[in-house]
């Protein structure tokens, strides 16, 4: 009896769909106020800063994910990079080993927000209750997603439906109650404007809106199930970052013509900070109470929706590290009837059960930010630069324009994201220290390492195979 195949059924709306509810999660909304917090009159400037890297880094995405269309996106893309007997192999491992943590701590993230948001309409009181709500939120998503890929395509496009209609009705409200002025970049010419981009403010708004970018890569990670991926890949990607840009953008302007930035910086100042719920108070603002309940569900769907389309994208992680002997066989495994990878999907929802109930929201975005980079982003984009110098590119369905410009300017800014991440505050046993994301991305990659090569040990592969 044959083994069950990922079979191609998504097309470029299904794609574009499932790219952008991972985009639009719980993010923008929580984000959205920090922002204005951080640069004042000036918010707009760090959402185009956000779209600028999403646009530089999609390019990379977009040439490697039309080359190599398979299951696993940045596992793949790393392990043929740099050599999938060596080199390859430890960078691809370390991408998985960090996604069993940063996955969950993705979706623990979302779990976490939706909770806070749903605090709005039914008050939560007690410690436990927002905790309660987080894990049922998980649950759900797992009981979801345990079917086949055809159907879930079909979702993805319902609930990108209820994430337009969301934005589109925020939007309108702005436009047509529009009271106070709102600047796209900020008056005093180019100087004023290089002072702001390297400002210590700017850099921690960057942080927020980066994160609230990030998934336009999510259709790499569903390689194997794609139609036609060198043509829909590269599409999908840009127009994910190139439509959700343009929705971020004009919810910010019609927020902020409605709450003017100051306002929002006075509450963050004062005792019972209502910016946690600025949507909230923007709808009842314009329409009422009753309008506002209403934009609250519609945001506890769209944040359901975006951790729908995260969960099915790392699903397909461990399965393909394991289909190929360099993870554990278990995380290979596909349903017998349903031909998804019905493991990696319970393990990953399991822990994201687990660190919903555990963590901070504040906390969880810095730390997923800091494990991205060094592995995922910046070595894809070094190693997209080896695959062109051992593989030409004569061959490859999607070429980046100005070649290395949009590598070289990636890799700067990622470095420069990673290097500004503030550390939090943590008080523990009566003990209060900082805690440095920066090195706990460090240490896992560490502890990563050590597992590759108890592994590859085990496995009598490099560095330990036999002569």
């Amino acid at each position: 009896m044959s083994q069950p195949t990922l079979q191609r059924r998504l097309g470029l709306v299904q794609a574009t769909a499932l790219n952008m509810i991972d985009m639009v999660g719980i993010g923008p909304f929580v984000t959205l106020p920090l922002v204005m917090g951080f640069m004042g009159p000036n918010f707009l400037l760090a959402w185009l800063v956000g779209a600028a890297l999403a646009l530089v880094d999609g390019l990379i995405w977009s040439e490697l994910g039309a080359a190599y269309p398979e299951a696993g996106g940045s596992y793949r893309f790393l392990k043929l990079a740099y050599g999938e007997q060596k080199w390859g192999r430890y960078m691809s491992f370390l991408y998985v080993w960090q996604t069993l943590i940063q996955s969950p701590l993705v979706l623990a993230s979302g779990a976490i927000g939706f909770a806070q948001y749903f605090g709005y309409l039914v008050p939560l009181t007690e410690w436990w209750q927002p905790k309660l709500v987080a894990g049922a939120v998980v649950v759900l998503l797992v009981v979801l997603l345990y079917r086949r890929i055809e159907d879930i395509g079909k979702l993805g496009v319902a609930l990108w439906v209820g994430v337009l209609g969301l934005m589109g009705w925020l939007i309108f409200g702005g436009v047509t109650h529009a009271n106070h002025p709102v600047a796209l970049f900020p008056s005093g010419g180019f100087a004023t404007l290089q002072k702001l981009l390297l400002s210590a403010a700017m850099g921690q708004a960057a942080v927020k809106t980066i994160y609230s970018y990030l998934g336009y890569y999510n259709v790499c990670h569903l390689g194997a199930e794609i139609v036609r991926p060198e043509r829909v890949i590269p599409r999908s990607i840009f127009l994910s970052i190139l439509g959700i840009a343009a929705l971020y953008l004009l919810l910010n302007w019609s927020v902020g013509t409605v709450i003017p930035w100051a306002e929002v910086q006075s509450w963050q100042a004062g005792a019972g900070d209502k910016s946690q719920f600025i949507i909230s108070v923007f709808m009842e603002r314009l329409y009422g109470p009753v309008a506002a309940q209403a934009a609250t569900g519609l945001v506890l769907l769209v944040a359901f929706a975006s951790l729908f389309a995260v969960l099915l994208g790392y699903s397909r992680i461990p399965y393909a590290a394991a289909a190929d002997g360099e993870f554990l066989p278990v995380f290979g495994k596909l349903h017998p009837t349903k031909q998804f990878p019905y493991v990696s999907l319970l393990l990953l929802g399991g822990v994201g059960f687990v660190f919903s109930l555990l963590f901070r929201l504040g906390e969880v975005i810095s730390a997923i930010l800091a494990m991205r980079i060094l592995v995922q982003f910046v070595g894809q984009a070094v190693g997209l630069v080896l695959l062109r110098r051992r593989r030409g590119t004569a061959a490859l369905p999607f070429k980046m324009p100005l070649f290395p410009l949009p590598v070289v300017l990636a890799i700067g800014v990622w470095l420069a994201v990673f290097w500004g991440i503030a550390p939090a505050e943590v008080s523990w046993g009566g003990w209060h220290f900082k805690l440095y994301f920066q090195l706990a991305a460090l240490g896992m990659m560490a502890l990563g390492t050590v597992a590759f090569l108890l592994w590859s040990k085990r496995q009598a592969k490099w560095p330990f195979e036999n002569n």
